[in-house]
């Protein structure tokens, strides 16, 4: 178990994570679910991330006034409204930090480094859970002749104070209710003030909870869907018209859909939306996980995962060739046909291919290229990966790579090689194995130079999931 959850813990450590926690988590009926998910976050932060919590009570403030809100999280807040949310809000941070405090209570574990005020008499160290003024707000004020009083948004957040608490192995908790300048409070969107906030610390993640069970499915195909990109969430988000605005609201096309229909799905469509802006904003990767026992850490510490991944689009700017850029291919590669790198490639055979080849373009120009050639018995070859010199330290390789696994993956591919003379470092780094001329397809093996001598490598690929494994290597 550890052997496969090392390179997550690797690649996860040090790096910020904003959890956002809703306050239907701390009524359930089960208690449970609570208190394990704290301890499932305590983990993560033992595990050497750096955590930001924030936790809403909206839950709460409706079992006392009911659902007062016009759209999804935007109300009027009056002057007793905003005192229950001063009051619900205190509520769930104080049983936020009494979870954790006693979660936090490490036994047995050296200090991460340096000591400070974290490591104690006998060389362990524990943390602290500290909560304050660590972002301000502003009123929405009045919009479409409506008043919204104390309602607000988010308007900055203290990064370098967050950051000090980071350095002492702090976790920083927010709540809901943010302090202007001036000195007054306002009741903030907790669901957009964790994607704010994220954006601004430029976290690797933004992991929305859910308050139930839930998954995505495909409509057609009943498949479970782990991961969308950026530009698929924002199509879901259009196709069922709901939209998060960056002031902290949800507004949606068809309200009496909403009403009416499974709470479920549009609870999972608001978190999706806020997941799109958190990435908008800068942040890397948004996931929404359920709540039950393990499913945090089975999502970032396991190459299955349990949630919803969201991240932004790494492949905008790959398509499919086309004949007029056949010259521009053909120059572009030269280089590595010359240095021996690359077999020689005519135009013409540039041209009847050119079907097979894909590339990376920016301003119009073709940074990258590669061609993939699909085969009998779920294989694919990938060949032909070039990346201007100009542009070898921006990862467009990978991305170029990654393109390709996807797209093989597509169109039922399992198996994808490789052939390479001189570049067999990059391919193994990346998770291929070196393989023999009688292991690659029937066909292939009939075409196989055996003068040039090739070495073949093979990665095999079962799930997306693999994949969204690979980006966390090369897309930190």
């Amino acid at each position: 178990m550890f052997r496969g959850s090392a390179k997550y813990i690797a690649n996860h450590r040090n790096t910020l994570g904003v959890y956002h926690i809703p306050g239907g988590l701390l009524d359930l009926p089960d208690h449970t679910v609570f208190r394990d998910l704290m301890q499932d976050i305590a983990i993560t932060w033992l595990l050497g991330m750096q955590i930001v919590l924030v936790v809403g009570c909206r839950h709460q403030i409706r079992k006392r006034l009911g659902d007062i809100n016009r759209g999804q999280g935007l109300c009027v807040t009056d002057r007793e409204t905003l005192q229950i949310v001063k009051e619900e809000a205190g509520s769930v941070r104080f049983e936020v930090e009494r979870q954790l405090a006693r979660c936090l209570r490490v036994q047995g574990a050296a200090p991460l480094g340096g000591g400070g005020h974290a490591a104690g008499l006998n060389g362990y160290y524990d943390g602290n859970v500290v909560s304050g003024n660590f972002y301000s707000s502003q009123p929405f004020g009045i919009l479409d002749g409506i008043d919204y009083q104390y309602s607000g948004f988010l308007r900055k957040v203290e990064v370098e104070k967050i950051r000090q608490l980071h350095n002492n192995r702090d976790i920083c908790l927010l709540t809901s209710l943010g302090v202007s300048p001036s000195g007054e409070v306002f009741n903030v969107n907790s669901e957009c003030l964790a994607a704010g906030v994220g954006g601004a610390l430029g976290a690797s993640k933004v992991i929305y909870f859910t308050e139930n069970d839930m998954e995505l499915r495909h409509m057609i195909h009943e498949m479970k869907i782990q991961s969308l990109r950026l530009s698929d969430a924002t199509a879901l988000l259009r196709y069922h018209g709901v939209k998060c605005h960056k002031q902290g609201y949800v507004t949606i096309e068809d309200e009496s859909a909403a009403v009416n229909g499974p709470r479920d799905v549009l609870d999972m469509l608001i978190r999706i939306g806020w997941g799109t802006r958190a990435l908008e904003l800068g942040v890397k990767r948004a996931h929404i996980i359920s709540p039950r026992a393990g499913a945090v850490l089975q999502e970032l510490f396991t190459r299955d995962g349990n949630g919803v991944l969201v991240s932004g689009d790494i492949y905008e700017g790959i398509r499919r060739a086309i004949v007029q850029e056949v010259a521009e291919i053909y120059d572009l590669i030269q280089p590595l046909v010359e240095s021996g790198k690359l077999i020689y490639r005519p135009k013409a055979t540039l041209e009847h291919d050119i079907d097979t080849y894909y590339v990376y373009t920016r301003d119009s120009h073709i940074v990258a290229c590669g061609q993939l050639k699909l085969f009998e018995d779920g294989f694919a070859e990938i060949g032909c990966l070039v990346v201007s010199k100009d542009y070898r330290h921006n990862g467009r390789g990978d991305a170029m790579l990654g393109y390709l696994e996807r797209l093989a993956l597509m169109n039922g591919c399992r198996s994808i090689f490789v052939l390479s003379t001189q570049t067999m470092e990059w391919f193994l780094e990346r998770g291929f194995d070196a393989a023999t001329v009688d292991q690659l397809p029937k066909s292939r093996q009939a075409t196989y130079n055996h003068l040039r001598a090739s070495k073949i490598y093979i990665k095999k690929i079962e799930t997306p999931r693999d994949l969204d494994a690979s980006e966390l290597w090369w897309n930190r």
